[in-house]
């Protein structure tokens, strides 16, 4: 079965989405990166073993990529938001054949990170994006300090739950991970050394 990996908030800027995550959960966020291929940039952080949060943004001084960018950032409007979550598997390309519609399997460097993922050609997933970007690490993932956050909840909230629902349970068995219906949105429920926060 798949794992979750990580949730992303794309924002306008990079700043931005930084700030947003800071002013919510009363953490400081950790360095990232670039992403070359995809002209965006990054800054992470932990949420325990294998975990973490992403705050993701197109990047100002990266060449434009040439073809979509990923998590769709090049139509994303508004505040920082929860725009994607991602799930870990041992075998990508087995799970991109049992679902083609998750996108193509792209490589993908970051310092000593190698990882491959599955990005639609459109660079917008099933579900308005509450189908998760499917991940197969290459090298070890990352690693961070334990701040003493951790994830509680995450839930998918789509007009077509009950597909979704489906999906989901055939993917992965993660209680935390609720699917339920209504207009899209996802929210993750995070336990902080500052009590119970709410992102979305």
């Amino acid at each position: 079965m798949q794992t979750f990996d990580h949730f992303a908030i794309s924002a306008a800027t990079l700043a931005e989405g930084v700030s947003h995550v800071e002013a919510q959960t009363g953490h400081t966020m950790g360095v990232g990166g670039k992403h070359a291929l995809m002209s965006t940039h990054n800054r992470l952080s932990g949420l325990g073993a294998g975990e973490y949060l992403e705050v993701i943004a197109i990047d100002p001084d990266a060449t434009p990529p040439g073809r979509p960018r990923w998590f769709d950032l090049d139509r994303r409007a508004g505040p920082p938001r929860i725009g994607n979550w991602i799930a870990r598997t041992d075998d990508l390309d087995a799970l991109i054949r049992q679902y083609p519609q998750a996108g193509r399997s792209l490589s993908f460097e970051r310092g000593p990170f190698r990882w491959r993922m599955a990005v639609p050609d459109d660079g917008i997933l099933p579900f308005d994006g509450c189908f998760p970007a499917l991940i197969e690490w290459d090298s070890p993932p990352p690693e961070f300090e334990d701040t003493g956050m951790r994830l509680t909840r995450l839930t998918l909230q789509h007009p077509d739950s009950a597909d979704l629902s489906a999906i989901i349970g055939d993917l992965m068995q993660d209680a935390r991970i609720e699917v339920s219906s209504g207009p899209r949105r996802i929210t993750a429920e995070l336990m902080t050394p500052a009590g119970a926060r709410t992102l979305s």
